[in-house]
């Protein structure tokens, strides 16, 4: 089988020796560790490309068109997972300027778009494509609810051969270079084409597009005025495939000036605001772990000047998905993180037609749990509601109960809760020494407030 691993670059396939036989067996075992039902998803991406819509695909395949045994069980379930929903509409932008990066541009007009709409520029996680990410975010519900548009940026195998982003490619996420520039060129075309507002420019993505959203927030800080990040990546994270592994797991640890300053190199000299950002992860993420969450928090809110410490804490939804916000002097909310408990890689949903609901789970890596796109649409201040900053200085809600966990200092690690130094874990926030850093030492950590843990001592649930 190729490369198939969910929002995980392509290992290259020209060299040869003892590293080419390390990055395939990596490859191969993340691959088994997720799941082969992504092949039926990448034959309906290449579908939706064809064909327009799986609604024609289906009438294809009615009108005659045979396909070999497993292939047709492959279609069938595919078809069997997408009936209860009804493909979303897409416009393919033939040219929209220059492309260096060689996407694809789609979007998704509401009936009734306003002059001077706002944009939304979405992108989706690696071996998908812009129709499944349409068809299963529930971007395109809000779009519609709200008016404004969706702009879908679609890479290729031709730039990858996982579909993925190349947010760790130093020729695709810089400023003025391929990928990031291509997206760039969108917005821009949208801007004329479509009348929208260039001063209410959004951006968020999965994974590898969640890392993109990363590297466009840092090299055109003056075109996004916000971003959502959801089991992304911090900017400046990975220069190659071996790096960017790393990144993804266990991830890297860099305090937050370091991390601040890789925003402030992709756009030398710039003095501007920049963008507010929001975080989304799953607490259990074996991809992306757990502590890109809180990198990516450090390095944002360092960028804005604000410290690790939340401002206010919360709660949202029936899955008590944990919130922590970093409020500025005048009350707005700069940067926040969102932790799903208990869901691993990929877009948190909630099928249903209410008013926080939205997205389908048919597809891997769209995970039943809570509306993000619903919040994520909040926090981009696209919901036609208007919040007046607070008279008086943030008040916490009654604190929540301790979050607890117990496992090896090498699994505390990987979720971001621990250090590693000189052979040893460390709790983050507390420093407290765990213990060696391996697989048998085990310690109980409670976190309290988010971010900051210490050593349990007989307190938690």
């Amino acid at each position: 089988m190729p490369y198939v691993t969910p929002s995980h670059p392509a290992p290259p396939r020209r060299r040869g020796g003892r590293r080419s036989r390390f990055l395939s067996a990596l490859a191969a075992a993340l691959t088994l560790a997720t799941g082969a039902a992504l092949v039926p998803q990448a034959t309906e991406a290449q579908a939706a490309e064809t064909q327009g819509v799986e609604a024609q695909a289906a009438e294809a395949q009615a009108a005659g068109t045979q396909a070999t045994e497993a292939q047709a069980a492959d279609t069938q379930a595919v078809e069997t997972q997408a009936a209860p929903r009804t493909a979303a509409a897409l416009e393919r932008v033939a040219n929209f300027g220059p492309n260096p990066g060689a996407l694809t541009m789609y979007v998704h007009r509401p009936a009734a778009l306003p002059a001077g709409a706002p944009v939304v520029v979405a992108l989706h996680g690696c071996t998908q494509s812009a129709q499944l990410y349409a068809d299963n975010s529930g971007l395109t519900t809000f779009a519609d609810r709200h008016g404004f548009l969706l702009v879908h940026a679609e890479t290729t195998t031709a730039n990858n051969a996982n579909k993925c982003f190349n947010w760790f490619q130093p020729g695709d996420n810089r400023r003025g270079q391929g990928e990031a520039a291509s997206i760039r060129q969108m917005v821009a075309h949208a801007a004329t084409a479509y009348g929208t507002d260039p001063a209410r420019v959004q951006v968020t993505g999965l994974s590898a597009g969640g890392a993109m959203t990363s590297v466009l927030l840092a090299a055109y800080p003056e075109v996004f005025a916000a971003g959502a990040v959801v089991a992304g990546i911090p900017y400046g994270c990975g220069v190659d495939v071996v790096s960017a592994f790393s990144c993804m797991s266990p991830g890297t640890d860099r305090t937050p000036a370091a991390w601040a300053q890789s925003v402030r190199d992709a756009h030398p000299g710039y003095t501007g605001p920049w963008p507010r950002g929001a975080v989304w992860h799953g607490d259990n993420d074996p991809t992306v772990v757990p502590r890109n969450a809180d990198e990516l928090r450090d390095q944002w809110t360092a960028v804005h000047g604000l410290g690790q410490t939340p401002s206010r804490t919360s709660t949202l939804g029936p899955d008590n998905t944990r919130r922590s916000e970093y409020v500025t002097a005048d009350g707005r909310t700069a940067v926040e993180v969102n932790k799903v408990p208990g869901i691993g890689h990929g877009t948190p949903v909630a099928p249903g037609t209410g008013p926080e609901q939205c997205g389908a789970t048919g597809t891997q890596h769209f995970i039943a749990s809570i509306c993000s796109s619903y919040w994520i649409t909040k926090f981009f201040g696209l919901d036609g509601t208007v919040t007046e900053p607070p008279t008086e200085p943030p008040v916490d809600p009654p604190t929540e109960p301790a979050a607890c966990w117990t496992a090896s200092t090498y699994e505390h690690v990987r979720a971001g809760r621990a250090t590693t130094t000189g052979g040893y874990a460390y709790a983050k926030g507390s420093s407290q020494n765990l213990g060696l850093y391996n697989t048998f030492v085990t310690r109980t950590l409670k976190e309290s407030p988010p971010g900051h843990y210490t050593i349990a001592t007989g307190s938690c649930p």
